[in-house]
């Protein structure tokens, strides 16, 4: 299921519709564009807790996920610590996967 999970990823970075990085992720809640927010479960405790704390308050969907190395890993860079996903339907299914692995969340 995991592997499935970041094959999405994947797929939503050839698609253009992750920002990846601390700044670009901020930006990216701050401006309303991101659906759902991945943190690594490595990140520092500061990083995790800002973003934890900023999707709380602009209600983005938030998921700690495997390691700043995995992540960048997935998107094809070095290791990131944070990805913001743009994109209604990636973000949903990215949800599905984290949210007990149902991955079809229209029922579709």
């Amino acid at each position: 299921m995991q592997n499935r999970m970041y094959g999405l990823i994947g797929l939503a970075m050839k698609a253009g519709k992750i920002k990846a990085g601390e700044f670009s992720v901020e930006k990216s809640i701050k401006q309303g564009k991101a659906r759902v927010v991945l943190v690594a479960g490595d990140a520092s405790e500061n990083t995790i807790k800002k973003f934890e704390n900023s999707c709380f308050h602009y209600k983005i969907p938030f998921f700690r996920v495997g390691t700043k190395e995995e992540l960048g890993k997935i998107i094809g860079k070095e290791m990131r610590s944070s990805l913001s996903i743009e994109d209604e339907g990636f973000g949903e299914r990215i949800i599905g996967f984290m949210n007990g692995g149902n991955a079809d969340v229209r029922g579709e």
